[in-house]
């Protein structure tokens, strides 16, 4: 038994050893450590060595882990994409199906994030109880299912469900791929694929609106998720001859399994194997993202952090058709380029974290000194990113407010772009390595309540910005972005400790 695969999984470091020390699994912090066994024991490993065995997925070649981060990155962008591209077809729909309720024409667009809320609870205790593989193949195949539902609905409630269910089975990649790349790519390389992975959640509902404008200004709101389904459906195709298991439990088990069959003997069993019964360790499983959101300080304060940034985020998006068309006249394709601002700062962010996230990992690998999670919010990510979101929101409040030129508020969205997507990296990529085995439920936890923030917040967006105006409005969530901005800083100062004393969780 070794100490990753006891069933419980305790708020502490995975350990780190040398790369070409043989008793590391080298699989996602996996470790293999000789223990009272019987020396007959039939456990099923790495063959030796380790660091060789080309069927242990931290051992493929550079080109092939790379390419499926890029995949699952790829599909990353797509599903959050979906959330927004239909936001500005809303109008014809509403036209289409004789609506002219204001909340149910926000509700049609943000349900879908709804959906992210309750999908995590799902698929990420499934892909750490029977594999990574399996949930993305059939999510996939269900996002490009109701995405051909949401082109077909005769009626608004249809398309409410529909944009739900998608969001569902689209929010898989956004909860699991933390896992794939924990899976495949060591700690002093990670910080690079999890900032390509992050920029998918964020950029996706930015990009959204710009091709989403233009497409129903030439067509009309079906030929969104029309494109949606075409493209969803390449992709899958795509997706399943090129991302295979990565999951070393579940990869190990197989082999095992091989082994049992071609030899009859029923003692192999995967040394990952921590021998709970398949029913409680299915419901440990589903339970896990919860109990993490619940009972550990650690994801608790972090999920609430990044929710929220979310939810500002997603009340400053709803303003961006109303002042960029009514205030500076821009067309109803053009005003989905507002968004553009934001992505460019998002696109800084990223080029400025996947620069430096990894600085203070590999020095430490250099002086042969044990990495930390910790070491993934230095001052220089968690300070410039955590306080460009409020700087952000200050300058395009009060330059939308005084009508000042438009690329002035651009540049503010830009700012908070960049603080969203520093931050975002940053916390992410410490949650995985500080819960590396379970990597996906912690960021499912995390799926869960920015989801509802983004999907309910703006809710009442508009109704903010009535009442104390733009400027008035952006500077009150400016204070709340400033008074949650210490938490990752307050983590790289004192995160260690509370992971030493955090309870065990099952």
């Amino acid at each position: 038994m070794t100490p990753e695969s006891d069933s419980h999984d305790v708020e502490s470091n995975s350990p780190v050893l040398d790369p070409g020390d043989q008793k590391e699994n080298t699989d996602a912090g996996y470790l293999k450590v000789k223990d009272e066994r019987d020396e007959t024991s039939l456990d099923v490993f790495w063959d030796e060595p380790i660091d060789q065995d080309p069927v242990n997925p931290m051992n493929w070649s550079s080109a092939r882990k790379w390419t499926i981060v890029a995949t699952v990155s790829w599909v990353t962008f797509l599903t959050p994409l979906a959330s927004s591209m239909f936001a500005p077809g809303v109008t014809q729909v509403m036209k289409d199906f004789n609506s002219d309720s204001v909340l149910l024409a926000t509700f049609v667009v943000s349900v879908y994030i709804l959906g992210f809320a309750f999908g995590p609870l799902i698929v990420a205790p499934w892909s750490e109880y029977s594999g990574r593989v399996v949930v993305y193949n059939t999510c996939n195949i269900l996002f490009f299912i109701f995405n051909i539902a949401s082109a077909l609905a005769p009626n608004m409630a249809s398309l409410v469900v529909f944009r739900f269910l998608d969001g569902v089975a689209g929010v898989t990649p956004t909860t699991i791929g933390s896992g794939t790349i924990a899976d495949i790519i060591p700690k002093e390389s990670r910080g690079r694929a999890m900032a390509l992975w992050s920029l998918g959640p964020l950029f996706g509902p930015i990009i959204g609106p710009v091709v989403g404008g233009y497409l129903v200004d030439g067509t009309n709101w079906r030929w969104v998720f029309w494109v949606l389904s075409i493209v969803g459906g390449l992709s899958s195709v795509a997706f399943f001859f090129i991302v295979p298991e990565t999951h070393a439990p579940t990869i190990l088990e197989r082999k095992a399994a091989r082994l049992r069959k071609e030899t009859g003997n029923m003692g192999y069993k995967s040394q990952l194997d921590d021998g709970i019964p398949a029913k409680q360790r299915f419901l440990q499983s589903f339970s896990r993202p919860a109990k993490m959101l619940v009972l550990s300080p650690i994801v608790a304060s972090m999920c609430i952090y990044i929710a929220v940034l979310y939810g500002l985020l997603y009340i400053l998006f709803t303003t961006f058709t109303e002042v960029f068309e009514g205030q500076y006249g821009f067309s109803a394709g053009g005003s989905g380029l507002s968004f553009l601002g934001s992505g460019v700062g998002m696109l800084l962010g990223l080029s400025y974290s996947a620069t430096l996230s990894d600085r203070m990992i590999r020095l430490k690998i250099q002086r042969n000194e044990e990495p930390q999670p910790e070491d993934r919010l230095p001052w220089y990510l968690t300070i410039p990113g955590s306080l460009s979101v409020p700087a952000g929101l200050l300058i395009y409040g009060w330059s939308t407010d005084k009508h000042v030129h438009w690329i002035v508020p651009e540049i503010g969205n830009a700012v908070t772009g960049f603080g969203m997507i520093v931050t975002l990296m940053g916390i992410q990529t410490y949650l995985v390595d500080a819960f590396t085995r379970h990597a996906a439920s912690a960021i499912a936890a995390c799926t869960v309540l920015r989801s509802l923030a983004g999907g309910l917040l703006p809710l009442c967006g508009l109704k903010l910005y009535d009442k104390l105006g733009l400027g008035w409005g952006n500077t009150l969530l400016a204070f709340i972005a400033l008074g949650v901005a210490p938490i990752p800083f307050l983590f790289n100062l004192f995160g260690a400790q509370l992971r030493a004393q955090s309870r065990v969780l099952n």
